[in-house]
């Protein structure tokens, strides 16, 4: 199994859009030996990941929920402020939630890296 690099830079690309295409190659689903039950796919450099795009009224009303386990003890943050922070950190958990959600999924989304 050979594992290419795909460096691919972020500056002015629509968040969404470009999730999707980094989990299709964190996947391997551009390769013909595609199998949904192996792990064959590549390694993806982001560039200017603070540069992407996030369209409509997202940066303003979209938050990420964690809960603690105990009573009461759901957490919100907003979109804009894990934006400005990590800028990574959005594209990672876009990513994340486009990847099957089964044991392939750890893997996967360690051969995502960025710069």
């Amino acid at each position: 199994m050979q594992r290419t690099i795909h460096t691919i830079d972020a500056t002015g690309k629509v968040l969404g859009r470009l999730a999707s295409q980094i989990a299709i190659l964190l996947r391997g689903k551009h390769k013909p030996s595609f199998v949904p039950h192996k792990d064959d796919g590549d390694f993806v450099l982001v560039k200017n990941v603070d540069k992407v795009r996030i369209s409509g009224k997202k940066l303003e009303k979209k938050k990420y929920f964690r809960h603690s386990g105990y009573l009461g003890g759901l957490k919100t943050t907003p979109l804009k402020k894990v934006f400005q922070e990590k800028p990574a950190e959005v594209l990672r958990k876009a990513v994340l939630g486009m990847l099957p959600k089964n044991r392939l999924r750890k893997e996967q989304i360690k051969r995502l890296k960025f710069n």
